[in-house]
């Protein structure tokens, strides 16, 4: 093991693909009535999937990101619109 720290840098493409993911997890969320924000939060939190809905595979989709790294891509995200 190294002292070094590495360094990590999520692809573009797996950012796009989360993008559409939480968008589409987000739209399904919205249509069966929940406040999809929480709802998100609270699997992101926990990492337990029944916070999301299985309509439209909502739950499938969610359960295949990393969720280490949606977070670090939202946290990023937020920082850039902070910023502005």
């Amino acid at each position: 093991m190294t002292d070094n720290t590495i360094k990590f840098t999520v692809p573009s493409d797996d950012t796009d693909k989360m993008r559409r993911i939480l968008r589409n997890v987000f739209d399904a969320l919205s249509e069966k009535g929940y406040n999809p924000i929480n709802q998100i939060v609270g699997y992101l939190l926990t990492e337990d999937p029944t916070y999301i809905t299985n309509y439209n595979g909502a739950r499938s989709m969610i359960c295949k990101l990393d969720r280490d790294e949606l977070l670090q891509e939202l946290v990023q995200c937020y920082l850039n619109d902070s910023n502005k």
